[in-house]
């Protein structure tokens, strides 16, 4: 299989995921892979059929922000994803895989999950100590794995295994506007998508869900990838 495309972290952005999918390189694509939490956001159901127009073309990873709009938690407004998505979507959700093993021309046997091989929610970044990566990995056969959750693109290596984030469609903390994602076969590639941020912000706050004006604020004035970088390091209690 040849030039697959990893779209992570949608977050419900309907604008920033037409924005990818529009993409040359994506429309070309043989496969697209989305790499967890795309349905808790504000436009869930939007971005959910989007996907599933794309048939066998794609393919998904279950991602913790997934799994709780699964059973409908109040944090976050995965509840009212919940609702907004109705029973038929849900069931598709039920059956997302944690991870997911393709063989890619020139990069051989590649595992794509959501936080790690191990979790939905355990927390890697740019700057996690190497033995912590090699822990997280022990287990893993592949050469190559591929994640998103923590929002920032990276890229490294620990115990003989390369770990690259996809970085975020729909949620980006990388301090410059755009739609993160990554085009893999046969080299390893992260790109980013331009899109209208500010039309993308106003229509998210024109929704329902919970927290639509941090998400507009972020997509306006995008997060600073250190400062978001040293948080979840916090909370790995580094």
């Amino acid at each position: 299989m040849r030039d697959v495309a990893v779209l992570a972290d949608v977050h419900g952005n309907l604008p920033a995921l037409e924005a990818v999918l529009a993409e040359p390189d994506v429309a070309a694509a043989e496969l697209i892979v989305v790499a967890g939490d795309a349905v808790s956001g504000p436009m869930p159901a939007e971005c959910l059929d989007l996907l599933v127009t794309l048939g066998d073309r794609v393919r998904f990873v279950r991602g913790n922000a997934d799994r709780a709009v699964l059973v409908a938690e109040e944090e976050h407004g995965a509840a009212w994803c919940a609702e907004r998505l109705g029973p038929d979507r849900l069931t598709l959700l039920r059956d997302w895989p944690l991870t997911l093993s393709l063989e890619l021309d020139g990069l051989g046997s590649v595992l794509f999950c959501h936080a790690t091989p191990r979790s939905d929610e355990e927390i890697v970044t740019r700057i996690t100590p190497e033995e912590d990566l090699v822990e997280v990995l022990d287990d893993v056969h592949e050469r190559l794995v591929v994640c998103g959750h923590t929002h920032v693109q990276f890229d490294r290596s620990a115990g003989g295994t390369r770990l690259v984030n996809a970085g975020s469609v729909g949620m980006p903390y990388e301090g410059r506007r755009g739609a993160f994602w990554l085009l893999l076969g046969p080299a390893v590639e992260h790109r980013a998508t331009e899109y209208d941020a500010e039309a993308g912000a106003t229509a998210i706050r024109a929704t329902q869900w919970a927290t639509a004006d941090e998400l507009a604020g972020w997509l306006e004035q995008p997060p600073d990838p250190v400062e978001v970088t040293a948080y979840f390091e916090s909370l790995r209690g580094a």
